[in-house]
């Protein structure tokens, strides 16, 4: 399994617009933040999570040239308003839908913001087309299986997503924007090579994990990696990283490539 993270930052993005503190000023890239999404690779199986503003970049810079389905987590706007570059995935297609699993409340964002797309061929070509599905508890697929669960965060649930291919017995999970971890997600995503959570910043927010959070978290689920992501400029990769190295977790970065 191949993990890419095309995004690890947070809706404002770092640096952030009109701010020139030492995070937003850094000249080290892990402390250049695009909005967070993530591809996965099971046995040649291509699977996007979420489409960040800055989607169409991230797939140039880390050479994205194939997807079989995509899942959107959430419809926030730093998790969707990405999807209209989806449509060259839908040319490569040739000219076919692309699935979208989601929730109920990710069915209607999207509906209400590319209403166009909603079809099973593109209105033209080199238009995107979305067939949109609820996502289930169970995906299955020759390559392996996708597990989800809810996550609450603030006034709606995201999808929490665990990934196990099946010719290797690896095991992702990722638990992105979300204020903790129920017992159930706790539970599925038991016994995982690798675990992604939300850690926003230092300080308390109302619907997102902490890093105190997120490291709680981390340890009751006992991955044996964890890494944090959709991260602020309060966080300054060097430092941070060396405070969280002695509880085993990491910080993810824009463009970090891990082979599970």
């Amino acid at each position: 399994m191949e993990v890419i993270f095309l995004g690890t930052g947070t809706s404002q993005g770092v640096p952030m617009i009109a701010c020139d503190c030492a995070v937003c000023t850094s000249t080290d890239p892990r402390n250049q933040r695009t909005r967070s999404c993530l591809h996965v690779v099971m046995d040649g199986l291509h699977v996007q999570v979420d489409a960040a503003p800055e989607f169409r970049l991230q797939c140039l810079r880390e050479k994205i040239t194939q997807m079989d389905f995509f899942i959107l987590t959430h419809g926030h706007a730093d998790h969707v308003v990405g999807m209209d570059d989806l449509r060259r995935f839908c040319d490569l297609r040739g000219g076919t839908a692309l699935t979208v699993y989601t929730t109920e409340e990710g069915m209607a964002r999207v509906l209400s913001i590319f209403p166009y797309a909603i079809a099973e061929r593109p209105v033209s070509k080199g238009y995107a087309a979305f067939n949109l599905v609820s996502m289930p508890a169970v995906l299955e697929f020759p390559q392996g299986t996708i597990r989800s669960t809810l996550l609450p965060h603030g006034g709606i649930n995201t999808l929490g997503l665990v990934f196990e291919e099946k010719s290797s017995g690896r095991k992702l999970a990722y638990y992105n924007d979300c204020k903790r971890i129920p017992r159930e997600a706790v539970a599925l995503a038991t016994g995982a090579d690798m675990v992604v959570l939300d850690g926003l910043r230092p300080e308390l927010h109302p619907t997102h994990m902490n890093i105190d959070e997120a490291c709680a978290a981390a340890a009751e689920i006992g991955g044996r990696a964890t890494y944090l992501t959709h991260l602020t400029h309060r966080i300054e990769h060097v430092e941070w990283n060396a405070k969280l190295a002695a509880g085993g977790v990491q910080l993810a970065y824009d463009g970090l490539r891990l082979r599970l």
